[in-house]
């Protein structure tokens, strides 16, 4: 080839490898924003469960209006199970990623901003817990999608050397919302004054989440299809039938997927989910306070999800790794416990600081390892159905933990569920096989 043309032609080479970079960031950032949009989500209905409660129920039901609050949670994770299965299977595996992706942002946003203005108990009676519960299945039905769809677009869309880091990177969007929605419900509570934010300025907590919804959105339009996919459309290689294939060709993996999904997402919604509960109702740590040991906490376990995926960053073995990090994890939660349930918020702070850190270090290698796991042909289906299935369970854990409160120690029930828990989720990593990360499998 002549000089010149030489020449000319290095400039385009290079541009579309720039352009490849940016579409591969781009298809990262539409999968870490949806995350960020579940942890937000997800943490709103918890960080301002007393004042919701209140808003809801009458007065008279005492305990248990918080009982059925948090019934929400258990609501919103069994809807999540039928949002992947559906959505997964008629979207995501046959028409794409990005499809899917962005239909689930849509409705995810809309029907949690929607929480912000439902009238009162003493405003419209029953109909107010009602149209609670319904918003919360509508929007957990399209939440639903987001992992397996976003888990698949992110992890079709990179090198396989880098997957565990970028997975990490993707995992560490639910811990950003959860730091943004605390960080806004406290520049809430200073802009309106604890009065004016206990009476209404509440709900503009739910009604933000349009902001992070709308700007995932946009990623997401201005995004691609994940590579893998692409090829399969080209190939004509698409399953007719995602869920069937599924179920024919991966049942077997599922079982243990799902094992480990239910005993991690239990504890998750057992320490994470359960931390705003547990300061505001039982602990009775409020105002400020309360918000900054959240901010803290969290804070440290995106430290933990960030650090697993770097440690990890080339290592092929997930299963081996996750078995290390979830004894880590789970040998010492007695002590989490007894010493973190404190009313003292820098004791409790700094003990259920260094919980999150390895608990948040299980969760970093969860979405590379379940996208080796399942065939493209089926993988988002699959995916998010291990997922959220896992949650139907955990889901159950705030309600679990608030009701034993009521009647044992809470101490001794929440160290028990987490030992339960954390058993489940061992064994299912001991009965599941180190997946193989081939063309087949992955790209």
């Amino acid at each position: 080839m002549p000089r010149g043309e030489l020449m000319e032609k290095q400039p385009a080479e290079s541009e579309r490898t720039s352009r490849s970079n940016w579409s591969v960031r781009k298809q990262i950032l539409a999968a870490w924003g949806g995350w960020l949009l579940d942890g937000y989500t997800s943490i709103a209905y918890l960080v301002v469960i007393g004042l919701l409660t209140a808003s809801i129920f009458p007065s008279y039901l005492g305990y248990w209006a918080l009982v059925l609050t948090l019934g929400g949670t258990s609501l919103g994770a069994v809807a999540r199970v039928a949002g992947s299965t559906v959505l997964g299977n008629y979207i995501g595996d046959r028409i794409g990623r990005k499809a899917l992706l962005t239909w689930s942002i849509v409705g995810f946003s809309v029907f949690t901003a929607a929480l912000g203005i439902v009238p009162s108990y003493k405003t419209i009676g029953i109909f107010s817990p009602l149209l609670i519960y319904l918003l919360v299945i509508l929007a957990g039905t399209f939440a639903g999608a987001e992992y397996g769809g976003g888990a698949a677009l992110a992890m079709e869309s990179v090198k396989k050397e880098r997957r565990n880091i970028v997975g990490a990177f993707v995992q560490s969007g639910y811990g950003t919302g959860y730091f943004v929605v605390v960080l806004v419900a406290l520049s809430l509570s200073h802009f309106f004054g604890s009065v004016n934010f206990a009476a209404y300025g509440w709900r503009y907590v739910f009604i933000l989440a349009l902001i992070p919804g709308m700007l995932t959105l946009v990623i997401r339009r201005l995004s691609h299809e994940s590579p893998v996919f692409e090829e399969m459309q080209h190939k004509k290689d698409l399953s007719s039938s995602p869920a069937g294939e599924m179920v024919k060709r991966s049942l077997k993996s599922m079982f243990p997927a799902i094992m480990i999904m239910t005993g991690l997402l239990f504890i998750n919604m057992s320490t994470f989910s359960f931390y705003p509960v547990l300061e505001s109702s039982f602990l009775k740590i409020t105002g400020n306070t309360y918000y900054y040991a959240l901010l803290l906490i969290n804070f440290v376990s995106l430290i933990g999800v960030w650090s697993g995926g770097f440690l990890l960053r080339n290592k092929p073995n997930r299963r081996n790794a996750l078995m290390s990090f979830a004894v880590i994890f789970v040998v010492p939660s007695v002590l989490y416990v007894y010493l973190g349930y404190s009313t003292n918020p820098y004791v409790f702070t700094a003990v259920f600081s260094v919980q999150a850190f390895f608990e948040a270090m299980i969760f970093s290698l969860i979405p590379s390892f379940l996208a080796a796991s399942f065939n493209r042909r089926y993988r988002t289906t699959a995916i998010g159905i291990s997922y959220n299935s896992g949650a139907v369970v955990g889901g159950l854990a705030l309600v679990i933990l608030t009701i034993q409160a009521n009647y044992v120690s809470l101490r001794l029930s929440w160290v028990i569920d987490l030992y339960i828990a954390g058993i489940v989720m061992i064994t299912g990593l001991f009965l599941s096989k180190e997946p193989k990360e081939d063309d087949v499998n992955i790209s």
